[in-house]
């Protein structure tokens, strides 16, 4: 590497902590420095040093450094790790990504969503996999498929690995968007089947044959652009069995549990490399009932799921939970908006810990600009708490695998906004906000990934200070 001594050169932080790490381990140094790097930008410019590039967003996903240390996700206890580092995710949902992927005129918008999530150093995109029945329709009926659909997938995910940004895909969804599970139930209906119920898709043998011919396709599918099989492309952090299950017609759970535990090892016999989530909302169970005060609702806890035993299922590798307050308690936004959030978060990551041993991702999260006393203040201040109470976990070595925003648009496709939508250019405090947590997570991840050496892990419980005390 030549050294220039004509020009100041910009050295990374990542760097830099590393070297210092070592020199304070083999002095016998303390940790005590770390308390003064809470508020240091991702650069720092100095002479006559090594010139190394510039911070990269793309090419520092918290787990590689370029195509060669792309590799698959895997999860370590309650941690995700990618080649021995850790990962912990910021992430964002964009649902419609295949959908406007199949027509050139909209392609655009595709890679302008990962453009954008990539500006602001997010690393992982949750998007739907599926869209069974209806208009472009990637399945059309059962086992059957539109060829140019699911090339708009293969666009999706190859262009997710451009930005060195990973997938979350979910394989059909519990709501009729989409298609869905009332789809493959009209499906069987079709076919003369004697339903009664959607929730007859999980039991009904044919509809379950239905949904395993589906993952196969999907998991065993080549890429048209990389000719990479999707059970073997590291681009895809994780599938989804299924988008929010809920089983009404049976509070008990057992019905919604046995479906679970079938399809966990479905899915993993075909693929054992992926991590695999259920996609619930995080509502608990009778399996705990002490539990059940902590849901948001009394029906909540009736619609046939259990955090606790839904994740201890065979197969599952995280726990998985959404956070929507205005849609829980009230669309009057209040203060106990926020201070729910913060309790249904941290006992979820306690869970995962305490009871589950393994991380929770909240899949989803977000505030509605319909809701009454709305403003992107407020909204900013939800993010906020969600991104802080992450944070106390992850510097403590604690459960809390990462969240995902819902949902993220690029300019243009106003029209398609159900009211969550955050569009980065307008919403520039939300943007520094999101930027600044990447930024966060990616210090603690260097940090970490240095052989955790000043132990993040539960033993030592050493607060690091990436979020100064008044914020936490």
């Amino acid at each position: 590497m030549t050294i220039r001594k004509e020009k100041p050169v910009i050295i990374s932080l990542h760097f830099t902590v590393q070297i210092f790490l070592l020199v304070t381990t083999l002095l016998g140094g303390s940790n005590a420095y770390l308390s003064g790097l809470d508020r240091s930008s991702e650069m720092v410019e100095t002479s006559n040093l090594l010139p190394l590039e510039k911070y990269d967003y793309r090419k520092n996903d918290m787990g590689g450094n370029g195509d060669e240390d792309w590799a698959m996700v895997k999860r370590n206890g309650n941690q995700f790790v990618v080649g021995g580092q850790p990962f912990y995710v910021n992430g964002f949902n964009t649902y419609w990504l295949m959908t406007l992927a199949v027509d050139q005129s909209t392609r655009g918008k595709v890679s302008d969503v990962f453009r954008e999530a990539s500006s602001v150093g997010l690393t992982v995109g949750r998007t739907w996999a599926f869209s069974d029945g209806g208009w472009r329709a990637l399945q059309k009926s059962p086992s059957v498929y539109d060829e140019e659909v699911f090339k708009a997938l293969d666009f999706v995910v190859n262009e997710a690995r451009k930005y060195k940004i990973r997938l979350i895909l979910p394989l059909t969804n519990n709501w009729e968007g989409y298609g869905g599970k009332s789809q493959y139930v009209k499906w069987g209906k079709a076919a003369g089947l004697n339903l009664t119920s959607d929730d007859d898709f999980f039991s009904d043998l044919t509809i379950k044959g239905y949904y395993k011919a589906n993952v196969k396709a999907i998991l065993t599918r080549v890429n048209t652009f990389t000719n990479i099989t999707y059970k073997d492309d590291p681009t895809i952090f994780a599938w989804e069995l299924m988008n929010e299950p809920q089983c009404l017609s049976d509070p008990s759970g057992d019905k919604l549990q046995a479906w679970i535990q079938e399809m966990a090892f479905y899915v993993k016999s075909i693929d054992p490399n992926h991590l695999l989530g259920t996609g619930t909302e995080g509502f608990y169970g009778l399996s705990t009932p002490d539990r059940l005060q902590l849901n948001p609702n009394a029906y909540a806890g009736q619609v046939g799921t259990d955090f606790i035993r839904n994740h201890r299922a065979f197969g599952i590798d995280f726990a998985s939970a959404h956070i929507y307050p205005d849609s829980w308690l009230s669309k009057s936004i209040s203060a106990a908006h926020l201070q729910f959030t913060k309790s249904w978060m941290q006992n979820h990551i306690n869970d995962a810990e305490d009871m589950l041993g393994m991380p929770v991702v909240f899949g989803e999260f977000g505030l509605s600009t319909k809701d009454d006393n709305f403003t992107m203040t407020f909204r900013d201040a939800f993010i906020d708490t969600v991104y802080k109470t992450l944070l106390n976990s992850t510097r403590s070595g604690g459960s809390a695998g990462g969240c995902l925003l819902w949902q993220l648009f690029p300019e243009g496709t106003e029209y398609m906004d159900d009211g969550y939508a955050v569009i980065l250019p307008k919403s520039p405090t939300t943007a520094d906000i999101v930027s600044l947590q990447s930024r966060r997570l990616q210090m603690f991840n260097s940090r970490c990934g240095w052989h955790c050496r000043w132990s993040c892990r539960k033993r030592n419980r050493v607060k690091y200070s990436f979020v100064a005390d008044d914020e936490a």
